[in-house]
């Protein structure tokens, strides 16, 4: 008997069961489609932390001010003013493994122009940062040095801002208050959008460094910073960059040994990889508890496939009698459950690629349905047709011919 034959017959097996063929392969649609709509939203989840992480830059350090003691009564981290421009100078000078590095302050601030008004964060800082991020300028120009040297009272605008406070019009040349303080808009950012903690980047205006020490920012210390954004040569300098920051920074505030750092680095590069590893390891287990459905639908097909044997002892003794061969016998149901879970496959790709689309569109989160993901499971849905088709094939197969002529 030959492959097509062999396949009609098995073909002709499950129209005259429609019912039960579609029962059977209900629990592979269902698996299928689960395993198909999860690995397209945890795809998707992947996506959205890689755009993150593009959008903050590659190799940073944070240099973040620490906790001091004053009176009995210690700060909390970032609640006290230990790092200075000086500082931010000195890790440029001496630290080798550092590119560049970009103090920053931040504030709150109303900005009023005209009358519309937005309250935002504002940032003073240096060009570095826009470097240092890989940020651009959909239109004017960016910050230069020679706007911080001279305390120049002009800004950067995010798009968030600038959809606000001059909706479709562009920004450049306007002139904003900041703090009552007039500023004029040189550029506007390019969007760069939520950050991995889920804040909107491009909720922010960029002024001069000394311009925001100057007139924005009230400190104690002179020149005095609020973070500074380093980063390394590459990526496998990121460690030693980190150390040569510590060590630097431990001479110049005087930290010996014992004594706790008045400053705090953190590695973005690697809280944005364990932040990725964390998405990739729900996308897999939400797949392995999706593929617990195809498990199900297997068993379920092995159950149906033994009672089909039982119904048909007779017919197989028939096929055995008129010269069909143990092996003819096992390849017919064999392809009558592979037949099974590859139609039910086939269909569970469409409903669960029907499903993703919906879970989009409702919830607004992307998801990605690869050619690889449908590859796996559409032969995963074959494998579990042979795993679980096996042994009631080979039940058939193992049938003595008499005792199954003789079977009522």
């Amino acid at each position: 008997m030959d492959f097509y034959q062999t396949l009609k017959i098995a073909l002709r097996a499950l129209r005259t069961n429609k019912m039960r063929s579609f029962l059977t392969m209900l629990g592979i649609i269902i698996g299928i489609a689960a395993v198909i709509a999860m690995m397209a939203v945890g795809a998707g989840a992947r996506h959205v932390i890689s755009q993150q992480i593009a959008s903050i830059g590659s190799n940073i350090i944070l240099v973040l001010p620490g906790s001091t003691t004053s009176g009995g009564l210690r700060t909390g981290s970032g609640g006290a003013q230990t790092l200075t421009s000086d500082d931010v100078r000195a890790i440029m000078g001496e630290c080798p493994s550092v590119e560049m590095a970009a103090p920053t302050t931040r504030s709150s601030a109303l900005l009023v122009s005209g009358n519309m008004n937005w309250s935002t964060v504002v940032m003073g800082t240096t060009p570095e940062l826009f470097a240092i991020r890989e940020w651009g300028v959909a239109a004017g120009r960016s910050m230069e040095q020679q706007d911080v040297d001279s305390a120049a009272k002009v800004c950067l605008m995010g798009q968030t801002v600038a959809e606000n406070l001059f909706g479709s019009e562009d920004p450049v040349g306007k002139i904003i208050r900041i703090k009552k303080v007039p500023f004029t808009v040189i550029g506007l950012l390019d969007r760069k959008g939520q950050s991995p903690q889920g804040q909107d980047q491009d909720d922010a205006v960029f002024v001069p460094l000394r311009t925001a020490q100057r007139n924005l920012v009230r400190t104690q210390t002179p020149n005095s910073v609020g973070a500074v954004m380093v980063k390394a040569r590459n990526e496998a300098l990121l460690g030693k960059a980190e150390e040569e920051i510590q060590s630097l920074l431990n001479q110049r505030h005087r930290i010996t040994n014992g004594k706790e750092a008045d400053y705090s680095t953190r590695n973005l590069s690697e809280i944005l990889a364990v932040a990725e590893q964390s998405s990739r390891a729900m996308s897999l287990l939400l797949g392995a508890v999706a593929s617990i459905s195809l498990v199900v639908g297997g068993i379920g097909i092995m159950n149906i496939m033994l009672v089909s044997v039982t119904e048909r002892t007779r017919e197989i003794g028939i096929r055995m009698a008129i010269g069909a061969r143990k092996g003819d016998i096992l390849l017919q149901f064999l392809t009558e459950a592979v037949l099974l879970t590859m139609i039910g496959g086939v269909t569970g790709i469409v409903l669960g690629a029907a499903g993703a689309t919906v879970v989009s569109s409702i919830l607004s989160w992307p998801t990605l349905i690869s050619v690889e993901s449908i590859s796996i499971a559409f032969f995963f849905s074959a494998l579990v047709g042979i795993f679980f088709g096996f042994y009631p094939a080979r039940k058939a197969a193992s049938l003595n011919p008499i005792d199954a002529l003789r079977y009522e």
